[in-house]
């Protein structure tokens, strides 16, 4: 799992994808979700090292490489 401290740093997902760690915010809520269904829920931003849409997983799926 990943926290602030790792800001910056190359982390890895379950999923294999690599890339740097942008943020992690433990209680964001997705803008395109309605108020009705959405929730909080812990998100780490992570990029693509050599640039590249931005993605989101829960920080507990993400390791430091």
């Amino acid at each position: 799992m990943v926290t602030v401290e790792d800001i910056g740093t190359r982390v890895e997902d379950a999923w294999g994808r690599g890339g740097i760690l942008r943020d992690v915010v433990p209680d964001w809520v997705d803008p395109a979700e309605s108020p009705f269904q959405s929730r909080k829920r812990p998100t780490a931003f992570i990029r693509p090292e050599h640039g590249g849409r931005e993605w989101l997983v829960p920080p507990e799926s993400v390791t430091r490489t």
